[in-house]
């Protein structure tokens, strides 16, 4: 690991943003020509030391999830992504899925515009990618797993505690849109063995998967009215849409109500609240675990 080539372009690409970019305010003190080193560990999901050391050029190997974390909050392209990786001496990240994947520009341009809705981007296998502080206050934020895990569509079949996002009586609506929505991505992707994997233990884990994948129902899912349980608002009726990146492997979506609807008004006290924990049953990070998704 070649540390002082790394905290050289960390620094480097950290000055190049300017706070509009990311959505963060100028402020009438700021000293440095982009974003501060706190900013970016913010965005990144990091703690400001942590983020300071590897900008001193000291600390541990940082981990392919906080490369991509980073490759992220500093709006690399692909070469530079691909540059920090090899700076940390890290195999390359699967270039377009995967929760290490790299969030297309277009999408994260977009996400970064989207400050008053709750909004994120997701794979096509429902792994979060990246999220708003309005989504990770509405839905929670992604439990940290990798492998098949990190799909919210394993998760919902898996483990029953996924499924505490949307009220019970909405379950069999939500199992059958999953599984469309896969029997798509799987017909796309063609014979790619991640998708192939994923079937496969599905099949293994789960009566109802195996019920709802031979109806071979296919339907890629744009846009869906959605009931969503909030440990301190309640059930929130909101509209969830997605606009899918070009090829198909990325999704940016995002959660609205009409306005005058108690959605409305909910979402309006949701971006009071936050990601306050409000709640006796969140863990220690403020979030719901188990959760996030779309």
């Amino acid at each position: 690991m070649n540390h002082s080539e790394l905290a050289a372009f960390l620094k480097s690409r950290r000055n190049r943003i300017r706070p509009a970019d990311v959505g963060l305010p100028v402020g009438p003190r700021r000293r440095v020509p982009g974003l501060r080193r706190e900013e970016v560990a913010q965005l990144a999901g990091l703690s400001a030391d942590y983020y300071t050391e590897l900008e001193r050029g000291r600390g541990a190997q940082p981990s392919a999830q906080v490369l991509a974390s980073l490759a992220r909050a500093l709006r690399l392209n692909g070469d530079e992504r691909d540059h920090l990786f090899r700076l940390a001496d890290r195999p390359l990240p699967p270039a377009a899925h995967g929760p290490t994947a790299h969030v297309q520009p277009a999408l994260l341009g977009l996400l970064d515009r989207l400050t008053t809705t709750p909004a994120q981007v997701i794979t096509d296998l429902h792994e979060t990618l990246v999220q708003n502080p309005l989504a990770a206050a509405l839905i929670g934020l992604p439990p940290a797993v990798h492998g098949p895990e990190a799909s919210f569509v394993y998760r919902w079949f898996t483990d029953p505690g996924s499924r505490a996002l949307y009220p019970v009586e909405d379950h069999p609506h939500h199992s059958r849109v999953f599984v469309a929505d896969l029997q798509a991505v799987a017909a796309r992707r063609g014979q790619d063995p991640e998708v192939t994997r994923m079937v496969a233990a599905l099949r293994r884990r789960s009566e109802e998967f195996v019920s709802l994948w031979e109806t071979r129902d296919v339907a890629v899912r744009r846009t869906d009215h959605k009931r969503i349980v909030h440990p301190a608002l309640g059930v929130i009726e909101l509209d969830c849409h997605n606009l899918l990146s070009e090829d198909g492997r990325q999704r940016l979506l995002w959660f609205t109500s009409a306005p005058g609807t108690e959605g409305a008004a909910q979402l309006e006290l949701l971006s009071v609240i936050g990601t306050q924990d409000l709640t006796s049953g969140a863990d220690e990070a403020g979030r719901r675990p188990g959760l996030a998704t779309n």
